[in-house]
């Protein structure tokens, strides 16, 4: 077990120690564990050789890596793209090692190059989703410090309505336009040797939202994109080189990262990448490219059990549901429907990826899993004191990877006693299994999505109509948690189910489409402490606002 101080981390290979300087304090770190052999890494390393590079070297180039509805790259076209790339970084942005890079573009091949591209390149990837607004995007900007920008050119709009000044951008995806990256890309042929970063240096800043609705950065190392390639791949889903991975969650979630990026590249495997997938063109997909593994929330399963006969399924034998609770009914009805037991997994963008999941025989029905190897969990109590089975508490896990936010003193909360407290509700039972029983915060996780309650409120009470509103998460059979809005309107506004309408059309206009309250109900008054603090479990208890 290692508790880090400045000592223990090799010399950054950067020549901007911005990343380095904004870790939060040594203290404040998690413990970290690396047991099994294969996460003692060496002190220098570039995550992106390790993947790319050494897959050629091995004699792979000729693999394909990458796929999409009209592209098929082997690893060595992958290399090459990833070269070019960099060298457009370096040369023609003239960017330095350490600076940090906003990406933006739906799953495709290029999306995928650009991160890896930064990162081999000695820069700092920030992937960003493609339904974030301008005013989401200007925080991260800002507090990123991001230095370029490259994004696909059908999502560049919202660069032009930022609150801060635009880094300079470049886009992707017309390979016909003279400015934009394909064609820079076209100037530079030679190879591009990664840079020799330091297995600690910073690769990868992932942005998740709080349950304030204030972004947090969750800053990972070289080494960290290595070792969770190095756990719940081998230990739990056990890839191998003629899998082929598919599915929905974004690459610029970690679950999608690793499981449609990452995972298939440490093997030798082949990823589809498919954008604006449904349930129903996802099977379609796993039909057309005889996928063999499937990453998807349980909503995605959920729709996707009563359709499956239509489709020959089957190529796929693994499947993976991540994001939310998945329910009991979900896994059943996907087990009648294909035969496939659920890979239940829990990870956090703290951690990078799953820390908790089985497969096979190990599958216990209503429970997520053991800690994958590599990982240890807990159940702690609200003193920090480890509980025994039977006890709902605070999960709490340690391992390879783990928290550092980027400046932010919530740090504190996430980590005590070295373990890392993803605030979630758990119990563990007689037989090491643990079970999910509810979040143990205010965040509202919708069909995989984690939607802060608070960042919906602001979103509303731009509206002229909206005097006062409360944001809550109510169970939901299809979403697992439903965004509801209670809102008092102003004196003269009407409700009803055209008002209703127009905030929620409002809101998909103000902040990412998929957090808009999908039920609106309209009250006189919220629920409110003396001192005027909003009793958000009132509005979970009365949702009807019958006081």
């Amino acid at each position: 077990m290692t508790r880090f101080t400045a000592a223990d981390l090799s010399p950054s290979a950067y020549v901007d120690g911005f990343a380095r300087a904004s870790l939060p304090p040594f203290d404040e770190w998690p413990d970290f564990l690396f047991e099994l052999p294969e996460l003692r890494y060496p002190a220098r390393m570039n995550c992106v050789a390790e993947l790319v590079d050494r897959a050629v070297d091995r004699g792979w180039g000729a693999r394909i890596a990458l796929m999409s509805a009209d592209e098929r790259w082997t690893y060595r076209e992958l290399q090459e793209r990833i070269d070019r790339i960099a060298h457009v970084l370096h040369r023609d942005l003239g960017l330095v090692t350490g600076n940090r890079v906003l990406l933006r573009g739906a799953n495709c091949p290029m999306m995928a190059a650009a991160i890896l591209a930064v990162q081999k390149a000695g820069l700092i990837a920030v992937p960003t989703m493609p339904l974030l607004r301008a005013a989401e995007l200007s925080k991260i900007i800002g507090k990123a410090r991001v230095d370029a920008v490259l994004c696909a050119g059908a999502l560049c709009a919202e660069f032009d309505a930022l609150s801060v000044p635009c880094p300079p951008l470049l886009r992707f995806g017309d390979k016909e336009s003279p400015h934009g990256l394909e064609a820079r890309m076209r100037a530079h042929d030679a190879p591009f040797t990664a840079v020799d970063t330091s297995a600690d240096d910073v690769c990868l800043i992932s942005f998740t939202s709080g349950t304030t609705g204030v972004p947090k950065g969750t800053m990972h190392f070289h080494r960290d994109v290595l070792a969770i390639c190095d756990c719940f791949p081998p230990h739990v889903l056990r890839s191998r080189i003629d899998d082929v991975f598919i599915g929905t969650p974004p690459l610029a979630f970690t679950f999608g990262l690793g499981g449609l990026l990452l995972f298939p590249l440490r093997v030798g495997a082949s990823a589809v990448l498919l954008e604006k997938l449904t349930p129903e063109s996802l099977l379609a997909a796993i039909e057309q490219y005889r996928a063999t593994v499937c990453f998807t929330a349980p909503t995605f399963y959920r729709q996707m059990a009563p359709l499956a006969a239509r489709f020959d399924l089957s190529s796929l034998t693994r499947t993976v549901s991540a994001g939310e609770a998945l329910p009991l009914a979900t896994r059943e009805a996907w087990r009648a429907a294909t035969s496939l037991d659920m890979i239940d997994g829990i990870g956090a963008t703290e951690i990078l990826h799953i820390f908790i999941s089985a497969s096979g025989p190990d599958i216990r029905p209503g429970a997520t899993g053991k800690p994958v190897p590599g990982y240890r969990a807990c159940i702690l109590d609200e003193h920090g004191i480890e509980q025994g089975p039977g006890v709902i508490g605070r999960l709490a896990v340690k391992g390879p990877t783990g928290c550092r936010y980027l400046s932010d003193p919530r740090q504190r909360d996430y980590v005590k006693n070295g373990w890392n407290l993803t605030g979630d509700a758990y119990e563990m039972d007689d037989e090491g299994y643990f079970h999910y029983r509810s979040r143990t915060d205010d965040m509202i996780i919708s069909a995989g999505y984690n939607i802060a309650g608070v960042e919906v409120e602001e979103a509303l009470l731009r509206h002229p109509a909206v005097a006062e509103c409360g944001v809550v998460g109510l169970p939901d059979a299809e979403r697992g948690q439903l965004v509801e809005a209670h809102v008092v309107l102003k004196p003269g506004i009407e409700a009803g189910e055209a008002t209703a309408h127009e905030l929620q059309e409002f809101v998909k206009g103000q902040i990412a489409p998929y957090k808009y309250p999908r039920s609106v109900k309209f009250r006189d008054r919220l629920p409110r402490t003396e001192t005027g603090k909003l009793q958000r479990f009132k509005l979970k208890a009365d949702p009807a606002g019958q006081e």
